[in-house]
C-alpha cells in the first residue's frame, strides 16, 4: 500500500492472516502513536523496554520494527488533520499496532479521536486485563485477590454517539415522533441519546471473552448488565450471551443456574461457568467478593466504569493495560489520558502503555518476552525505585524519572 506523507521501513516484514490466524515475522513492521502529552515520555520509556526485552530472551532471532504514524497534535502539524487516512490504513495493513494517549482538540472534527479509531476500524472488543504487582500500594486489604479481564463492547451503547443537543431541529423532530407515534412523553427542554445494543454487537464480544477463557484456562465468564431496569437493551445483551454460549460453547460451558440446581455447585471438569450480574451489584462484589469474578464480558459504558473501579483496587490507570481488538487488527494503547502538566517533565509512570505493550507481545505469540516485562516491572516496585505517583505512596520509596524507571526495568529482566 502506498502512503501519502509516510513510509514504512524497508527492514520489516508485515503480518499476515493465514488461516484465519495470525502469521507473524521474525521482524515484524508494527506502526507505532507516540501519543499527546505524556506520551513523548512514556512510549519512548515503553519502546526501549520491549526491544531490550525481545533482544534478551530470543537472542537476536526476533525484533520488532517500529513505524512512527501519526495521531493527534502531531498528525495536525504533518497533516492538517488529527486523524489522517494514512494512520488508518497503516493500522490496517500492519494488522497490529500501539499507541500513546491522545487529546482531541477543540474543533477537531471528533467526538473522540480513541472512539474514532475503535469505530472506524471496527476494534470491537475492548480487553482490560486487571491483576495485582506485588509492592503497588493499594487501598484495599487483599489487592492481590484481583485478577480479572474485562471484554467491555467498544462500538455501541451511549458510545456510539448518537445524540442531539437540547432545542435542536433534530431533538425537536425525535421528541415529536416519541411524542405522538410512540406516545411517550419526555421533557421537551431535553437533549436526546439513543443507546443501540445489538445481537451482532453483543455476541462477537461474548464470543471473544469466551475464546479467551477457554484458551487461557480461566474460570467463570461474567456478564455485567443492567438489564433490571434497560430489559431490551441490557436485559437483552444478557439473554444473548447465554444464547451464543448454549448454541456455540455448550460442551466448554455450564451455567451458574445448572451449576447449582443440578451439580450443587460442583464444576465439572474443563467447564467455565457463564453467570452474570447487575452492574451495580457488581461493583460491590468487585470489591468484597474479589476473587469470585475472572473473566467479564460487559456492555460499553458498564465497562469503562468496571475497568478503572478493578484498576484502581491496584494502584490506578498507571498499571492498567489495555487494548482495542477486532477480528485481527489489534490496537493496544495506554488507559490514561495525556496528562499535559506533566508533558516532557520525563517523571510519569509508563506502566499503562508498557503493560499495554505486554498485552501486544502476547498477541504476536511471544509470550516470553511479555513475561520477562512483567516479572521485571515487579521486581523494580519491589525494589521501590518508582515514579512519584507510586512513590509518594510507598515508605522508604525513591522516586525516579520516567526513563531511570526503564532502566531499572531493563537492568532487571
Amino acid at each position: 500500500m502506498k502512503f501519502k506523507k509516510i513510509e514504512p521501513p524497508g527492514d520489516g516484514k508485515p503480518i499476515t492472516i493465514v488461516g484465519k490466524k495470525l502469521k507473524v515475522p521474525s521482524n515484524p513492521i508494527i506502526p507505532v502513536i507516540e501519543g499527546d502529552g505524556i506520551g513523548r515520555d512514556i512510549m519512548r520509556a515503553t519502546r526501549r523496554v520491549v526491544d531490550a526485552a525481545v533482544e534478551k530472551i530470543y537472542g537476536g532471532e526476533k525484533r520488532i520494527v517500529w513505524f512512527d504514524i501519526y495521531a493527534g497534535e502531531a498528525a495536525q502539524e504533518k497533516y492538517g488533520e488529527v486523524l489522517p487516512k494514512d494512520t488508518l490504513d497503516a493500522i490496517r495493513t500492519f494488522i497490529v499496532a500501539l499507541k500513546g494517549p491522545l487529546t482531541t482538540p477543540v474543533g477537531g472534527g471528533f467526538r473522540s479521536l480513541n472512539v474514532t479509531m475503535r469505530q472506524v476500524l471496527d476494534l470491537y472488543a475492548c480487553v482490560r486485563p486487571v491483576r495485582y504487582f506485588q509492592g503497588v500500594p493499594a487501598p484495599v486489604k487483599s489487592p492481590e485477590k484481583m485478577n480479572v479481564v474485562i471484554f467491555r463492547e467498544n462500538t455501541e451503547d451511549v458510545y456510539a454517539g448518537i445524540e442531539w443537543k437540547k432545542g435542536s431541529k433534530e431533538a425537536r423532530a425525535v421528541l415529536s415522533f416519541l411524542k405522538n407515534e410512540m406516545k411517550v412523553k419526555i421533557r421537551p427542554d431535553s437533549g436526546i441519546g439513543i443507546k443501540p445494543i445489538s445481537v451482532t454487537g453483543t455476541q462477537r464480544l461474548v464470543r471473544k471473552a469466551i475464546d479467551y477463557a477457554i484458551a487461557n484456562k480461566r474460570r467463570s465468564v461474567t456478564i455485567v448488565h443492567k438489564g433490571n431496569i434497560m430489559k431490551y437493551t441490557e436485559g437483552a445483551f444478557r439473554d444473548w450471551a447465554y444464547e451464543l454460549a448454549q448454541k456455540e460453547y455448550a460442551k466448554q460451558t455450564i451455567t451458574e443456574e445448572e451449576l447449582f440446581s443440578k451439580r450443587n455447585g460442583q464444576v465439572p471438569e474443563g467447564k467455565i461457568i457463564i453467570k452474570d450480574r447487575i452492574a451495580d451489584s457488581m461493583f460491590q462484589q468487585i470489591l468484597i467478593r474479589t476473587a469470585e469474578y475472572d473473566v467479564v464480558a460487559t456492555p460499553n459504558l458498564n465497562g469503562d466504569y468496571l475497568s478503572d473501579a478493578c484498576a484502581a483496587q491496584v494502584g490506578g490507570l498507571g498499571m492498567a493495560p489495555g487494548a482495542n481488538i477486532g477480528d485481527f487488527v489489534g490496537l493496544f494503547e495506554a488507559t490514561h489520558g495525556t496528562a499535559p502538566k506533566y508533558a516532557d517533565k520525563d517523571m510519569v509512570n509508563p506502566g499503562s502503555l508498557l503493560l499495554s505493550a505486554v498485552m501486544m507481545l502476547e498477541y504476536l505469540g511471544w509470550t516470553e518476552a511479555g513475561c520477562a516485562i512483567e516479572n521485571a516491572i515487579e521486581k523494580t516496585i519491589i525494589q521501590k525505585t518508582v515514579t512519584y505517583d507510586l512513590e509518594r505512596q510507598m515508605e522508604g520509596a525513591t522516586k525516579v524519572s520516567t526513563s531511570q524507571y526503564a532502566t531499572n526495568i531493563i537492568a532487571n529482566l
